[in-house]
């Protein structure tokens, strides 16, 4: 991972963005610490993905017989 100051990250915001818009992982520093990344943004999942993913976590998650995951959802759990 690349890192940059906040003063160099504030003067070429724009081609740090584009950068990470092309797989690129960067790290703003302050004082020499780590203070923020700049990632790629993940691609906006279909309803189907969003489902297969729920599913997964269903799966994983050996619900008591009779849980359903809407349950949970409604309890405010998950």
């Amino acid at each position: 991972m690349e890192t940059v100051g906040l003063f160099e990250a504030k003067n070429k915001l724009s081609e740090l963005v584009e950068r990470a818009s092309h797989g690129h992982k960067i790290g703003i520093t302050r004082r020499g610490k780590l203070a923020a990344l700049i990632v790629p943004a993940r691609p906006e999942a279909s309803v189907k993905e969003i489902f297969d993913d729920i599913e997964q976590v269903r799966k994983r998650a050996k619900l008591p017989k009779g849980v359903s995951v809407k349950d949970l959802i409604e309890e405010g759990r998950v």
